[in-house]
């Protein structure tokens, strides 16, 4: 391959296939630098050597397909390309074939900016670019890795369906018409969740598979609408033992793809610390600014934002700001939510100047403890304002002012969640999971009687601030799951209607069970350091749910609906 020459090849005849990556035309001499997906060999066609190679050397243009014999020859000193992995020698051409030609490219491969749309238009072509090859290798690698981790641990591939029923897990289901149905649908798996669960009632006591999921939800950089993910379960599931299994991957992973020693096992910390300590349920660990409360400390102030809120909280920054730099921060925090940034800035002389000193006592300002050159950033309101506000704003004061440790990787497990969330919209109670989830042992007989403060035995595992994955024990008992149901207001008859199967199932000697998923997509990203979770998926559609290259989603022939029973009725864009 075009990658593989080296000094121990000199004098060796070889054949190198590939892409012309570019073609320098001096004179008599041409030069070619030949592509694959190894690396780059610098071809050189001197027309004394052969004077057909050379005539046509000179009609190649970039991205053309050729295939070159000839000899393996060390490059002169003043030549050597320290920059290539097969800088220290060159392939002479005896021969050389054009197997393929390509018309002027729509975009130049080492071009920069060049606009998504266009690239996603001509995927095969951007797909050739380095940092894409090495993403989508560095994607197949870690699935190698994964893949050996969980069979060595004793867990079984197992393969669930693409078509299967509509259940409610949070997103809206892509739905696919039954031809031989009339009138009846099929969902593609938003995850295999029940299908996992229901393989542990089978007796497959160890369960995993690389499953692609489906959600019909609006896009971002870091979301899309298909997802890979590792799929774990296991009967009779022992915490420890599958929290060490995910570490052990993990650790594995890093080690293997980028040669970086992960500490295990990893720092665990609750829903409710993470929320207090960092207003996140992801928490970034690679730098501190921890959220403080001072919410007793003004109680009682003069300062009426303080006296009438439910939580007075702040971030130190250790560095004294600008009233500019303060300005930009007041205007980001109000797009989160607040109302305002209220400040106390203290100079190297010790002076506090802030609009709201003269508001507070001298008590109170001991209590903040404010040193010299620092700045407090308060937020005054509802505890989960607070926390919404100022975890935001300190990822954003981490990333601007530069605590954030850029090469480090800091893992941590966050558990005891919440076990669901109040639903403004529906006026009821959600699961925060998903409903299947096991309340934590001191709420598997009171989550009724206080839904709000009600625990799941759930946790997730964060990396650098990214949620990589997450699950739960769940439940196996079918009465159990039933008053889970019907506190999520489905009644007994859709509950039948709904997951009737399931239930019937858990009556038939269900076995504990729990397990974990984490997406590939998420993890590859995180591995490549990419912001884009577009660049580590082979074909991906734009933030519209489109596919630029193929057109799809596209129309299909009324004949089609026809068959399937469909009449559409299109929705117009009045803009």
């Amino acid at each position: 391959m075009c990658g593989e020459p080296r000094t121990e090849h000199v004098g060796q005849r070889l054949t190198l296939s590939g892409w012309v990556a570019r073609r320098r035309d001096h004179g008599g001499l041409v030069f070619v630098d030949l592509r694959d997906r190894s690396g780059v060999c610098q071809l050189v066609v001197n027309p004394e050597r052969s004077p057909e190679a050379a005539q046509m050397a000179h009609g190649i243009r970039n991205e053309f397909v050729l295939r070159a014999d000839g000899e393996v020859v060390a490059r002169a000193p003043e030549t050597v390309n320290d920059a290539m992995a097969t800088g220290d020698v060159e392939l002479h051409v005896d021969r050389l074939e054009i197997v393929a030609t390509c018309p002027p490219l729509p975009f130049q491969l080492d071009e920069e900016g060049v606009d998504e749309t266009l690239r996603l238009r001509y995927r095969w072509l951007d797909l050739r670019r380095p940092k894409l090859q090495r993403n989508i290798a560095l994607r197949a690698q870690m699935v190698g890795i994964i893949r050996r981790t969980m069979e060595e641990a004793g867990f079984l591939d197992i393969q669930t369906p693409i078509l299967f029923k509509p259940t409610p897990e949070g997103a809206r289901d892509f739905v696919v018409p039954s031809r031989l149905q009339p009138g009846r649908f099929f969902a593609l798996p938003q995850s295999p969740q029940i299908l996992k669960q229901l393989s542990m009632v089978a007796g497959f006591d160890r369960y995993y598979q690389i499953a692609v999921c489906f959600r019909d939800e609006d896009l971002r950089a870091d979301r899309v609408q298909e997802i890979t993910q590792l799929d774990v379960e296991m009967s009779f599931p022992d915490e420890e033992f599958l929290f060490g299994l995910m570490e052990e991957m993990y650790a594995r992973i890093w080690r293997e793809t980028l040669g970086i020693e992960i500490e295990t096992p990893f720092p665990r910390m609750t829903w409710h610390e993470a929320d207090r300590r960092y207003g996140s349920d992801k928490p970034d660990l690679r730098f501190g600014l921890e959220i403080e409360d001072a919410t007793e400390a003004t109680r009682g102030s003069e300062f009426g934002v303080f006296a009438g809120a439910e939580a007075v909280r702040f971030l130190r920054v250790p560095r004294e700001l600008s009233r500019s730099v303060i300005s930009a921060l007041e205007d980001f925090v109000k797009e989160w939510g607040a109302k305002g940034l209220a400040y106390l800035i203290v100079g190297a002389d010790g002076e506090v100047r802030s609009p709201i000193a003269k508001f507070l006592s001298q008590a109170e300002l001991e209590a903040l403890a404010a040193g010299p050159e620092t700045t407090l950033l308060f937020a005054a309101d509802a505890w989960e304002m607070t926390s919404r506000v100022l975890g935001a704003l300190r990822l954003h004061l981490g990333r601007e002012l530069g605590l954030i440790d850029e090469d480090a990787f800091t893992f941590m497990w966050v558990s005891d969640f919440p076990m669901f969330d109040w639903d403004e919209n529906g006026n009821r109670w959600s699961a925060k999971h998903h409903p299947f989830t096991r309340p934590a042992a001191e709420w598997t007989e009171r989550f009724s009687d206080d839904p709000k403060n009600a625990l799941a035995h759930a946790y997730d595992v964060v990396v650098n601030g990214n949620e990589l994955g997450g699950g739960s024990f769940r439940i196996h008992e079918p009465e159990l799951q039933a008053k889970v149901f019907d506190l999520l207001e489905l009644s007994r008859e859709e509950q039948q209607a709904k997951f009737g199967f399931l239930l019937d199932a858990l009556a038939m000697g269900a076995p504990p069970m729990g397990g974990i998923a984490f997406g590939i997509d998420r993890m590859t990203m995180v591995l490549a350091r990419e912001p884009n979770l577009r660049d580590v998926i082979a074909f991906p559609k734009n933030q519209a749910g489109v596919d630029p290259m193929s057109g799809a989603p596209s129309e299909v022939p009324i004949e089609q609906l026809d068959e399937l029973g469909l009449l559409l009725n299109v929705r117009k864009d009045k803009s």
